[in-house]
């Protein structure tokens, strides 16, 4: 009978339209988008050294204070027999400047070395020279002669943002300037940074602590 029909012209009429709703929903992104942090969608450009006695845009409306807990140092340093740190933690990026004591050259491998980020995530390192496209591409190392210094600036290389088409290194910064900064209190972030000494990998472990997050 006629009325038999009816349901399955309805259950067909609807699976079309299912299908065919699915056939136009748009399609899913290629690529993540970039990792802010919570609260904050500042992008910078590069990272330049504070040199304030408190780093950081002093326009914010919080100021951070940092410890070195790894090799624990009141000043931000650590020697060895072959290399002597300093180290300087900014909102923006993790500075630091590293003294070759022998008379040989030594490099660093920044394709081995690994960035810990504030928010427990780790990825390879990027320093002042690394651009969009090299995310998926070997770095060079950088040659440090004998007796020398070489100073740079570390970040996280998955804090990269497309720069479209321009030759800035545009960044997710390391901590936010803003009115979630006092969530990151207590938080710890740092590098294992690998030097090939003598043609052997030595990896050296450092890492770091917001002490403090101040209102301005």
């Amino acid at each position: 009978m006629p009325h038999t029909h009816f349901p399955r012209l309805v259950l067909a009429a609807t699976l079309v339209l299912v299908f065919a709703g699915c056939s136009s929903a748009p399609a899913p992104q290629t690529s993540p988008p970039p990792p802010p942090q919570a609260g904050t969608t500042r992008i910078v450009s590069g990272a330049g050294d504070s040199v304030g006695s408190i780093p950081g845009d002093p326009s914010a409306p919080f100021r951070y204070r940092f410890r070195q807990i790894a090799p624990a140092s009141d000043r931000f340093t650590f020697q060895d027999r072959e290399l002597s740190f300093y180290f300087k933690p900014t909102p923006d990026a993790l500075h630091f400047q590293v003294e070759n004591r022998q008379d040989r050259p030594v490099w660093i491998d920044w394709d081995r070395s690994t960035f810990y980020d504030p928010n427990g995530n780790s990825s390879k390192v990027a320093h002042g020279t690394t651009r969009w496209p090299d995310r998926f591409q070997v770095q060079p190392s950088t040659q440090i002669p004998g007796l020398q210094r070489y100073g740079d600036y570390l970040l996280p290389i998955d804090y990269l943002v497309d720069p479209a088409g321009s030759q800035q290194q545009l960044h997710v910064p390391l901590l936010p300037q803003d009115s979630t900064s006092p969530q990151y209190s207590d938080r710890e972030f740092g590098v294992d940074l690998v030097f090939l000494v003598e043609d052997r990998p030595r990896t050296y472990t450092f890492r770091f602590k917001v002490a403090s997050v101040i209102p301005r």
